[in-house]
């Protein structure tokens, strides 16, 4: 199974002023959290950031907050609550009253929009918010891939604590550049060069 840019949503978790400097290799998961995005936004793919009490904890860091499309804040752990209803398209009103005409006058059902069923999920702490708000994800019936070496904690022992969890519950354990490269497919990718240049 193969990431689609198509039916993808970036997420990505607290990487927040005040939070950042705690964070185990902290500057470097924020840079790759910023390829991450910045390929989003050439390939079309819907980023978010979410924030664990931004009163607190500060804004989204300078570097990665003019990428993103949209800010939700939260003060629970999961983020799971504020997503699902932005990453979910509402279901279509039913329409008129086709049960009351003849089998044979009525039009087949039209499938529910699905929308992007993929999220690719990074950010702090691994062990406690992304990994509450990834369960949270899978619970509802989406693919959680949970980008590794864009996620931190204060401890290497909890993040690898929360990568061992993760995977076991189903979740994809990737690198910024496998997400890159699956989003792209080809070499003859209109956006090529630019996404490859993210990463030299």
């Amino acid at each position: 199974m193969l990431l689609d840019a198509d039916e993808s949503h970036l997420v990505l978790m607290d990487y927040q002023q005040r939070m950042l400097p705690a964070i185990h290799e902290g500057g470097a998961i924020l840079a790759r959290a910023v390829q991450l995005a910045r390929a989003a936004r050439l390939l079309d793919v819907p980023c978010w950031a979410v924030e664990q009490n931004p009163a607190g904890l500060g804004s989204t860091d300078p570097a990665l907050a003019p990428l993103v499309a949209r800010t939700v804040a939260k003060m629970t752990f999961s983020a799971g609550e504020q997503l699902v209803p932005l990453l979910r398209p509402p279901a279509r009103a039913a329409g008129g009253n086709a049960r009351s005409l003849p089998r044979h006058l009525r039009k087949p059902a039209e499938p529910e929009p699905q929308g992007p069923t993929s999220i690719v999920l990074a950010g702090c702490e691994a062990h406690v918010c992304l990994l509450q708000t990834a369960l949270e994800l899978l619970d509802e019936e989406f693919e959680v891939w949970v980008v590794t070496d864009a996620c931190g904690s204060r401890t290497e022992r909890d993040r690898d604590a929360a990568f061992d969890r993760l995977a076991g519950a189903g979740c994809e354990l990737v690198t910024t550049e496998m997400v890159l490269f699956e989003w792209l497919r080809s070499a003859e990718h209109p956006a090529f060069k630019d996404v490859q240049a993210l990463i030299k």
